[in-house]
């Protein structure tokens, strides 16, 4: 990886700057499976960023926090290995260019893709309001084949292309990341086993989550052949709406609201919605009210606190729907 102007992709980051290792560092063993990690600190003069990577056979792991100071970078990759990229946008997004392909790429808050990316040269600019904070899983190219083909057309289609050598993404738009997604994201970033136990739950949870990505896209695909969206305006609108109401969780907006914002009617926002992110609009923000809860009650915020801080009407009203979501309690969350 090599820098022009103001460059250094993400993927590439422990090759960029000043960086200091951070304690936990391990290598371990687990049978036949070998696992290396490392966590560091990275100064650079665009940001800075906590990055942990993480090896196994086939499969490469890297997550990390980014806080920028400048938000347009230029990239250009000269010895990235042949991965096929599963991603993960937490929180923060934007858009990279790839000159060599003259392809672009949109990323935003809690939406995935699969990408193969065999050269990259171009710029990513990245949004103001935040830094970026991301998982990604790098597998295999072949591994990543074989793995996957044979579950789909669309899936094929993108196998095909990988095995060609050239530019694809799995969905022509981002999908929606799902609480099952979330959580095996956090399950992955959260890991507190050791040793030979890591390895196998790290190993089983990236396969996890390509199965999941890869019923998204199934999903997605019978989708599309009935769409209400039929511009890329149609679909800039509705990532619009799941970016104000994830900015807005306290204060929801109505349905007329969204739509009068973000420039469409409210038909084509309701089904426009379920179609991009396979969930209701009112079912999503759901989704990210109970995940900011957990989080919170994780941290060690009362349960009443809590429920007033994201609006709910009671305690109980709060009760129910962590339970419906979680199979618990709030109050065993912190167990």
């Amino acid at each position: 990886m090599s820098i022009c102007h103001n460059e250094g992709p993400w993927i590439e980051l422990r090759a960029l700057g000043r960086s200091a290792d951070l304690p936990d560092v391990e290598a371990v063993t687990a049978g036949p499976v070998l696992v290396t990690e490392h966590r560091q600190k990275h100064s650079f003069f665009f940001g800075d960023a906590e990055i942990v990577e993480i090896s196994l056979p086939d499969i490469y792991i890297v997550y990390g926090d980014v806080a920028l100071k400048k938000h347009r970078l230029r990239f250009r990759s000269t010895d990235a290995p042949d991965f096929v990229e599963l991603h993960f946008s937490i929180s923060g997004g934007g858009r990279l260019e790839n000159f060599v392909s003259g392809k672009s790429y949109r990323f935003s808050s809690q939406e995935h893709n699969i990408i193969y990316e065999p050269e990259f040269d171009g710029t990513g600019q990245f949004h103001e309001d935040g830094g970026y904070q991301f998982l990604e899983l790098h597998f295999a190219k072949d591994y990543f084949i074989k793995a996957l083909s044979g579950n789909g057309e669309m899936i094929d289609r993108f196998c095909e292309q990988v095995s060609a050598g050239r530019f694809a993404t799995l969905a022509e738009t981002n999908m929606a990341m799902t609480h099952e997604i979330r959580q095996c994201v956090s399950d992955i970033i959260n890991c507190n086993f050791k040793g030979g136990l890591k390895a196998l739950f790290l190993n089983a949870k990236c396969l996890e989550l390509l199965t999941l990505q890869a019923r998204a896209s199934l999903a997605f695909d019978r989708g599309g052949a009935q769409s209400v969206l039929k511009s890329k305006y149609d679909i800039d609108c509705i990532h619009h709406a799941k970016d104000l109401l994830v900015a807005n969780t306290d204060e929801p907006l109505t349905l007329q609201e969204l739509a009068r914002q973000v420039g469409i009617n409210e038909f084509k926002l309701k089904n426009g919605f379920k179609e991009l992110y396979q969930t209701t609009v009112f079912g999503y923000l759901s989704d990210i009210k109970l995940h900011k809860a957990k989080q919170q009650l994780l941290d060690g915020i009362p349960i009443k606190n809590v429920a007033e801080a994201l609006g709910y009407s009671s305690v109980q009203h709060f009760s129910n729907a962590f339970r419906k979501k979680y199979g618990v309690p709030p109050g065993k969350t912190r167990v």
